[in-house]
């Protein structure tokens, strides 16, 4: 078979299979140049049987982005290799495009090992493959934090409204906070007619330990426009972190709270300017007149950004920096 290939790809071929580590290494390189479909039956070997690890994680990452099979199944057995390799194996596959490909990966989902199961269940995320969600469910009951939060991510973005209910209660409940902020963050997949089942999960998440996860909460309500949240996110106002209060305001200006005037023209004077700029912006999006006095009183903030979120801000409430209307 060789034969019938160009003398330039005979030679990577032959360099590929060469004794010298140093020569092959730089054979994989070089593949990387020419990306020729003919040489991947030759790199997937390398991946799989060469005894320089080093090699073997260099062949995984010359590999991300090609779709055939012996290239996805090469990846998937290299999951269970050393860390280097795995490592570099698992990130390859987060490039795999073709939602095909991920058909070879749900077995490895179930896997009984951890970090295989957490990163097919990461590649599996990435081809938004409906078959994916029967493992990402399952994974949901899984001891590894890890595989806990890829699972959620599959779900997530599969939006996958039956595991509502039970994101539901892993945003409250689970023990990792990262689990749990990413649960904060699929429960966005609801929707409108499922917003009310959601969002006492998400109120309660607005106290949780981690800030993070609040973070991540104000957030989600924010894009849920859960109006029934809006006494929840004013008290999430005086959150001991700034990002916290940003997401906080963001989402009162989406749900459009008049009651949250005070609270954000507060925040028009915190130290942090991130703050002070969503703070403006909600006042505009809410669109009560109340707020055009505290927001001329910031049109002097020290920080560019601020003064064009306030004047915008002005201009939709049909008032100038300068004097009250």
């Amino acid at each position: 078979m060789t034969e019938l290939l160009d003398p330039e790809l005979q030679d990577l071929l032959k360099r590929l299979a060469d004794a010298d580590p140093g020569v092959r290494r730089v054979a994989v390189l070089d593949f990387a140049d020419l990306e020729d479909a003919a040489l991947l039956p030759a790199l997937a070997g390398l991946l799989l049987e060469d005894p320089e690890p080093t090699l073997r994680a260099e062949a995984a990452r010359a590999l991300a982005g090609w779709d055939e099979p012996a290239v996805v199944d090469a990846l998937a057995a290299a999951l269970g290799d050393t860390a280097e390799v795995s490592s570099a194996a698992a990130q390859a596959l987060t490039e795999l495009k073709d939602p095909r490909s991920g058909e070879r990966l749900l077995a490895h989902a179930a896997s009984p090992e951890a970090f295989i199961s957490a990163a097919a269940l990461r590649a599996l995320r990435e081809l938004r493959m409906p078959a994916a969600a029967t493992p990402a469910l399952a994974a949901l009951q899984h001891a590894d934090a890890a595989v806990r939060r890829e699972a959620v991510g599959v779900l997530g973005w599969l939006r996958h409204a039956p595991a509502l209910p039970l994101l539901t209660r892993v945003v409250v409940d689970d023990p990792d906070p990262e689990v749990r902020r990413a649960a904060a963050g699929a429960l966005g997949l609801a929707a409108p007619e499922q917003v009310a089942g959601v969002q006492d999960a998400l109120c309660a998440s607005l106290r949780d330990t981690a800030w993070t996860v609040r973070e991540e909460a104000a957030s989600t309500l924010g894009k849920l426009r859960a109006s029934a949240a809006s006494a929840a996110l004013r008290d999430a106002m005086q959150d001991d972190y700034w990002q916290v209060r940003l997401r906080a305001a963001r989402a009162l200006g989406r749900i459009g709270d008049r009651q949250a005037l005070p609270v954000l023209g507060a925040a028009l004077i915190h130290p942090a300017g991130n703050l002070r700029k969503e703070s403006a912006i909600a006042l505009g999006d809410i669109g009560d007149d109340a707020a055009v006095p505290v927001l001329q009183l910031a049109a002097a903030d020290p920080d560019p950004e601020v003064r064009k979120a306030v004047r915008l801000a002005l201009q939709r409430l049909g008032a100038s920096a300068g004097a009250e209307r």
